[in-house]
């Protein structure tokens, strides 16, 4: 297990979390990275990126009022499964 600082990127550390997780985490390795929350995008979007790029998000948690943690590990993620719902028209 590693950890990882980008706290010091602010909004722009989505490029060098995949650099390290390709090339500093060993396949089913975890890695701890903390990153400035900033605006609450980066929460979503870094799970988003992480998922794309085919690491499994284990735990993304508050770290402090302006921290945030997530634990990935370097393992393909499972395939999110997508409900569609149907809604039905009533005739009356």
């Amino acid at each position: 297990m590693k950890r990882f600082d980008l706290r010091f990127l602010k909004n722009d550390f989505y490029d060098r979390m995949l650099e390290l997780l390709d090339k500093q985490i060993a396949t089913e390795e975890t890695a701890i990275i903390m990153f400035e929350i900033g605006d609450f995008s980066n929460i979503q979007k870094s799970a988003d990126v992480i998922y794309e790029a085919g690491y499994t998000l284990m735990n993304s948690i508050k770290f402090n009022e302006v921290d945030w943690t997530l634990v990935v590990k370097k393992v393909k993620p499972e395939p999110k499964v997508i409900v569609e719902s149907v809604e039905s028209e009533s005739n009356e």
